[in-house]
């Protein structure tokens, strides 16, 4: 039983972690220990899934309450035909979730049986689709009509193909609720003897103190251990935000500084590169200045060559 309930983990029922200890060891020795004294605990868990259930159905009415008010109103033929499409949309959507399962179990043959009922199904589904389409203006046949699933509380659409309904009738959700209900009509069968003899456990020990907790207590102990959690998640969600903050402005500040250290880089290049061309045109402008001074003294040599050429003549 605690294995399937559990089924409603991660979906939109899940109720966080249980506040209780589950171990082997724990249950082994409860166990050995009912067999001398008797804890009652069946009564707490049904008054628990009573309330559980309360709950679903409460939501059930309530969503179908919505559905009555936002969606268009049909007449009583139309209506009758619609809810004849959702039933057997249900049914396809069970047995081939059905059939799925049996699939994966080896079973294949039970599973090739239950396709071909499928198949049948869909015809008849088929055919009733064809009889509302034409019941109502097409305008209107397109709009989505839900319904509301009468186990667990979720909406199921008339378009919904067989995929879909086969994905819900063969979920955690649905099978966890299937699950709950079942269980809690067994217990129903006995609750009210297991009632008595509780209280007549309790006269014979002369009114002491109660060593049961009721099922409203644990409703409020889970509700005080989600509600801690809640906060647990939201305090760690916040930490883990503002560590990414932290980390977001740590890594934009290393980019500024390795721009800077880029900067300064080209900086320093642009420094040498401009000393370098310095450096060139001094080297050039002193070559030029020698070639002048060698041209120069060139001339000067010419010059007094031909001086001397011309005293010598006029001697």
């Amino acid at each position: 039983m605690r294995d399937r309930l559990y089924e409603l983990g991660c979906s939109r029922m899940d109720l966080g972690e249980c506040p209780k200890i589950h171990d082997l060891a724990l249950r082994a020795d409860f166990e050995l220990a009912s067999k001398t004294k008797d804890y009652f605990y069946d009564i707490d868990a049904t008054e628990h899934l009573e309330a559980f259930i309360a709950d679903c159905d409460r939501r059930t009415t309530a969503a179908k309450q919505r559905l009555a008010e936002t969606q268009e109103e049909l007449s009583a033929e139309v209506t009758e035909k619609a809810n004849a499409v959702h039933e057997l949309a249900e049914q396809i959507g069970q047995k081939l979730a059905r059939a799925e399962a049996l699939g994966e179990e080896g079973m294949v043959e039970e599973s090739v049986k239950l396709m071909g009922e499928i198949d049948e199904l869909r015809k008849k589904k088929g055919a009733a689709e064809q009889e509302y389409r034409n019941s109502m203006p097409a305008s209107s046949y397109q709009q989505q009509k839900l319904r509301v699933c009468e186990v667990c509380s979720a909406y199921l659409g008339i378009h919904d193909n067989d995929r879909r309904l086969a994905d819900h009738f063969g979920g955690k959700l649905h099978l966890g609720f299937i699950t709950i209900r079942e269980k809690l009509a067994e217990l129903k069968k006995t609750v009210d003897k297991r009632r008595e003899e509780r209280g007549a456990s309790e006269r014979e020990r002369g009114g002491g103190r109660r060593h049961y907790v009721g099922g409203r207590e644990l409703d409020r102990r889970a509700r005080r251990h989600r509600e801690t959690a809640r906060d647990r998640d939201r305090d760690r969600a916040k930490d883990t935000e503002r560590d990414r903050a932290k980390e977001t402005d740590r890594e934009r500040e290393r980019g500024k500084e390795r721009e800077r250290d880029r900067d300064r880089e080209r900086e320093r290049e642009r420094r040498r590169s401009r000393s370098r061309s310095r450096s060139k045109r001094e080297g050039s402008r002193e070559r030029s200045r020698g070639r002048d001074r060698d041209r120069e003294r060139d001339s000067r040599r010419s010059r007094s060559h031909r001086s001397s050429s011309r005293d010598r003549r006029r001697e």
